[in-house]
């Protein structure tokens, strides 16, 4: 299968051996030889008269959350035990997610899986491509969960071909993250459109003896989750609607035309490589910049630092409007026993439903992903805690999947270097990306 090239047999030689590094899955003794391991499809398992089967099971899930999660997931998890008492869930840490998905490879190729576990949003087509994770639709049906309270992109992010594979659990967005102190000083807004940002340039960045010392805004270099919506919001395509990289034409190069001249005249800060993240924050923090934009997951941390009131503001939109959904969400793997998949389900179920969103989305910082939750008393309440989300939930529908294709993570690199040439050598993009474009197209055919 060319999709799955994680998994050909040379790597999968190589990740059985490393298992047991990795750490494994521990069943209940007799749960896996009772229920049959993975050799049922999603809707028979569903079907198969263990919604209400109470024997006693452990099962593991696998996860990425940070040390600022941990007391949140573990109330979750307590709470989830009082109401299914029979089940235990064993959350086993896994590192970042690049060391997650590595031992999920590992767990694949020997053939013992977690029951469920985090996937991030964009790898998620990669697994499910391959096989690996159950399909969630006959649970939901079976159920009745009202998919249609999740925002409809947060859902999406977790669908692919058709089948719903996950759910959002830790769930961001990019925004602009800025100086709100500084701004009602200069009696400006941040911009909402592409066309108020020369204004919004003009009016915010300093300069003295021909340097910038305070920069109108930041975008970060060091990752296309914050710049593909700039892409996209310009007119522009990743892939055209034959599978094919469209990174270099002319709609697709407005966005980074226009990084370029914001750079060289000095009022937009972009950094890349090893340390670029935390040089903007501080920057930030110092008043060298006035608005930055990145994760929704830092709001909490530039709220506790700034020394002047934060405000978040939505990117900014041109031919259309949108920010790409980060973090990750929560999956059931297929190759599980059917009495640990109907475990996960619950698990699953438990973790993202509407009367434990707003709860578990302050504990850990991520966003809600419910639209009835916003609507309850503790949603209104929330938001009077955290007014900056307003700008988010204002564009709920506007939160969209990042592109969905196996290869995403590895012909993104690609006109990713572009813009590390451009914010470290000066480098024109638009001379550079033609040649990001033949590359990608050549990682494609290996998909095709």
């Amino acid at each position: 299968m060319k999709t799955m090239k994680w998994l050909n047999p040379v790597l999968a030689i190589i990740l059985t051996l490393t298992l047991a590094a990795c750490g494994s899955n521990s069943n209940t003794a007799g749960s896996a030889d009772a229920a049959g391991k993975g050799n049922n499809s999603s809707a028979a398992v569903a079907d198969s008269g263990l919604k209400d089967d109470t024997t006693p099971i452990t099962i593991q899930y696998w996860h990425a959350h940070g040390d600022a999660q941990i007391e949140g997931l573990n109330k979750m998890i307590e709470a989830f035990h009082a109401k299914y008492p029979h089940i235990t869930v064993e959350p086993v840490f896994q590192g970042g997610y690049d060391d997650l998905h590595k031992k999920l490879q590992a767990a694949v190729a020997a053939g013992d899986v977690p029951a469920v576990t985090n996937v991030e949003v964009a790898s998620l087509p990669n697994f499910a491509d391959s096989g690996v994770f159950a399909d969630l639709t006959p649970w939901i049906n079976r159920d009745g969960v009202d998919t249609n309270d999740f925002a409809k992109g947060m859902l999406q992010a977790y669908a692919y071909n058709g089948k719903q594979f996950g759910f959002p659990l830790i769930v961001s967005t990019s925004v602009f993250v800025y100086n709100k102190t500084l701004l009602d000083q200069l009696g400006i807004q941040p911009p909402q459109t592409w066309d108020e940002i020369e204004a919004f340039n003009e009016k915010v960045t300093e300069r003295k003896d021909g340097k910038t010392t305070r920069y109108a805004f930041a975008v970060p270099g060091w990752d296309t989750w914050y710049y593909d919506p700039w892409l996209i919001n310009g007119g522009g395509q990743i892939l055209n609607t034959e599978g094919k990289a469209a990174v270099d034409t002319p709609e697709s190069l407005r966005y980074v035309q226009n990084f370029q001249k914001w750079i060289k005249e000095g009022s937009m800060q972009m950094g890349y490589g090893k340390g670029a993240s935390d040089n903007m924050r501080q920057m930030f923090l110092d008043g060298q910049i006035a608005m930055v934009e990145h994760t929704s997951a830092m709001l909490k941390t530039y709220r506790e630092n700034a020394s002047f009131e934060v405000g978040v503001s939505f990117l900014p939109g041109d031919k259309t409007r949108t920010s790409n959904i980060g973090g990750a969400g929560i999956v059931i793997m297929d190759g599980a026993s059917d009495l640990e998949k109907e475990a996960a389900w619950k698990f699953v179920e438990f973790m993202t439903a509407a009367e434990n969103n707003i709860g578990w989305a302050e504990s850990v910082g991520y966003l809600p992903t419910r639209k009835s939750a916003l609507e309850t008393e503790e949603g209104k309440a929330y938001f009077q805690r955290w007014p900056q989300y307003k700008a988010v939930f204002d564009n709920f529908d506007n939160v969209t999947p990042r592109l969905q294709h196996p290869a995403y993570p590895e012909f993104s690199s690609e006109y990713k270097e572009v813009i590390g040439e451009m914010v470290l050598n000066q480098a024109d993009p638009a001379q550079l990306m033609p040649e990001a474009a033949k590359k990608m197209n050549q990682i494609l055919e290996d998909y095709e």
